[in-house]
């Protein structure tokens, strides 16, 4: 059984990394900082970060309706290491990198904002309830993590399918 100081630990910790993500996504936009570095080569290699832990979240949750809680526990830990490389990627890309505007136009353009404003309002709105979900599982609180886990996953799994789309969308337009 984990101690109430321990899972008080982690949801302070869990509060403080959602505050902190969250302010600098929504401020990146507003920052740039000039390098001198081309970071151009980062959104095929951020987007196929979200569509590897796209799968790796397929696995987990396989994993886990086979009852094999120790490989879902790694599954998801990775599927969570490999969020956090996209997200460090995603925001060194738009901290030092003009915005690429989208180039479509018709139908192709309504399907790609759709895909895209969803995608960014569900990202933000559910980075605390990943890390919330993760959370209870790693302190034993299964019955929560469960409840939670119902919802937060296929969200998350929503955000790591669509972000690649996007970026195949948007690819054209890159120059």
């Amino acid at each position: 059984m984990v101690s109430n100081q321990r899972v008080r630990n982690y949801n302070i910790a869990a509060y403080c990394i959602s505050i902190v993500v969250l302010t600098v996504v929504i401020l990146m936009r507003k920052i740039h900082i000039d390098t001198g570095v081309d970071f151009s080569f980062l959104p095929p290699v951020y987007s196929l970060l979200n569509l590897v832990c796209a799968i790796i979240l397929i696995f987990a949750l396989r994993a886990i309706k086979s009852k094999n809680v120790l490989l879902h526990k790694k599954l998801v830990t990775i599927a969570l290491l490999v969020s956090t490389a996209f997200l460090m990627m995603y925001v060194l890309y738009h901290i030092t990198t003009p915005e690429t505007k989208y180039c479509g136009d018709g139908l192709k353009r309504i399907i790609y904002f759709i895909l895209l404003i969803s995608h960014v309002i569900l990202a933000g709105a559910s980075f605390p309830f990943i890390l919330f979900t993760y959370v209870r599982g790693l302190t034993e609180q299964f019955e929560r993590h469960k409840k939670m886990a119902r919802w937060v996953y296929w969200i998350w799994l929503y955000i790591c399918i669509s972000g690649p789309i996007c970026y195949l969308f948007l690819m054209p337009c890159y120059k």
